[in-house]
């Protein structure tokens, strides 16, 4: 039997009425003046008081995504306790939360994933009378289509924990992560004023040190999201800041609230999440693009001189990354790429980071140039024209897909780099790819074909990552200066 979380704070912090809750969620998003072409937010920070104080900023951050309401397939959604003490994030054992607005699907299968972690725990009790992730599924249900939810609260954890577990869950643009918080409390319409101003340049500063316990109530996860967001080299953008003094409240104790959205970048989709150096386990908060720009150049000559050890005495070079900079000690999968006159030579990859890169791409450079099974060895007469292409992967990330026509709507001609596995049946395409297959169909199609699959091939075991990379080839050093 299903188990369903039911609503808690309806008829009182929004309306019980599933027809007069549509009508106040759809006044305040009409509200919202957007112009063409607004990009969607990987993540936003929304008020979670009663829609009557809060519910107008609160569409702000939702208004923008409606251009994705196909594309959204699972909200992270953190807010904080408020009703019972805890240590750590409680996740929720329920199969969906109920709304006046119908039921929202939670995703167990993501909720398995975090509770690896020491600091979540499946908590229902948590979540029983909790308010500040409900008053949010109004609005996620009006503006987005079928999607799942993963329901987090913070207890006495830290930002670091909040962080770990945004990382884990982060994904593509089907992955939206919701930190639901209120401002200053019980202050005087001026000071809260000024203590909320403190606040925003804060978050547009992307300094979470500089949020004090008294600033917001969902600063934990606020902070949480401020780190991950600031490492992954995202944008934000403020959309308001008000309080109850300018809704419905009186002036000499309001509760102050703010909207932000954040935006992925070019170097955010190239984002490295996390790494090992031979020092332990370490964040690491280094681009792709940023590895390469600073040592590309060191990177090609530790492939060429692979191939020249290969040629000479059947080996891989042995990369120490102790004589390398710190960087190039990260795992980071790559794969390298070999050409003759523009034309494939060899190519050899590894998609999981389980190396440090220096050694990462040795080992490819060598397989390249005389393991790939559709060559045969390179030979010594044809490494004068040889071209080396290194490229660095992030980590893949799994994709929710629902069907074909799903998977098709989320790919990123262009960007996107794909796994696909059904039962023994697996592949991968680089995004070089999209440069001879552009449409999304045809690149799929092919795909399928080189798992041994057929191009129409469809199943319910069938899953997808995505991924993406950043190159540099000797050609775009100036043939390797």
């Amino acid at each position: 039997m299903a188990s369903i979380r039911p609503p808690a704070v309806a008829g009182t912090f929004y309306p019980g009425d599933a027809a007069e809750l549509d009508s106040a969620v759809n006044g305040y998003l009409a509200g919202v003046a957007l112009g063409d072409g607004v990009a969607v937010p990987k993540a936003v920070i929304a008020p979670h008081a009663g829609y009557v104080y809060s519910g107008a900023l609160a569409a702000e951050a939702y208004a923008r995504l409606a251009p994705a309401r196909d594309i959204i397939k699972r909200v992270i959604l953190v807010g904080p306790a408020h009703r019972m003490p805890f240590r750590g994030i409680a996740a929720s054992g329920a199969d969906a939360f109920a709304t006046p607005a119908g039921q929202v699907t939670v995703d167990s299968e993501a909720t398995q994933q975090l509770i690896a972690l020491p600091s979540v725990v499946v908590l229902n009790e948590a979540h029983r009378l909790e308010h500040s992730l409900e008053v949010q599924l109004p609005f996620l249900q009006r503006v987005l289509g079928d999607f799942s939810v993963v329901p987090l609260v913070v207890g006495d954890a830290s930002a670091e924990q909040v962080t770990q577990a945004l990382d884990i869950l982060w994904g593509g643009p089907e992955t939206l992560i919701v930190i639901s918080s209120d401002l200053s409390h019980y202050l005087a319409y001026d000071a809260a004023s000024a203590m909320d101003g403190d606040t925003c340049k804060a978050i547009e500063s992307f300094q979470p040190d500089s949020i004090a316990d008294e600033q917001a109530c969902g600063r934990v996860p606020i902070k949480g999201l401020l780190a991950t967001a600031a490492a992954r080299g995202l944008d934000v953008t403020t959309l308001g800041v008000c309080n109850s003094g300018d809704t419905a409240g009186p002036r000499d104790r309001v509760v102050g609230y703010g909207a932000w959205a954040f935006f992925e970048t070019e170097d955010s989709l190239r984002y490295v999440a996390s790494a090992v150096t031979p020092a332990g386990p370490a964040r690491n908060t280094i681009t792709t693009a940023q590895i390469l720009e600073r040592y590309g150049a060191a990177l090609l000559r530790v492939a060429l001189t692979s191939v020249i050890y290969g040629l000479k005495g059947g080996q891989p070079f042995k990369a120490d990354p102790a004589k390398y900079p710190p960087a190039l000690s990260l795992n980071v999968a790559s794969f390298v790429t070999l050409k003759l006159g523009g034309q494939l030579r060899g190519c050899i990859g590894t998609v999981q980071a389980a190396k440090p890169v220096v050694i990462d791409v040795a080992d490819n450079a060598f397989s390249a140039a005389f393991k790939d099974p559709r060559f045969k060895p390179l030979t010594e007469a044809e490494l004068e024209s040889l071209d080396i292409d290194i490229s660095l992967l992030s980590p893949a990330a799994a994709m929710t897909i629902a069907s074909e026509a799903d998977l098709l709507a989320q790919l990123r001609p262009g960007i996107d780099g794909l796994i696909i596995t059904d039962g023994q049946h697996r592949s991968l395409f680089l995004p070089s790819v999209w440069e001879t297959l552009p449409k999304p169909t045809d690149f799929l199609g092919q795909l399928k074909l080189k798992a041994g699959m057929t191009a129409d091939h469809w199943s319910d075991n069938f899953k997808a990552a995505r991924f993406t990379t950043t190159s540099v080839s000797f050609g775009e050093l100036g043939n390797g200066s």
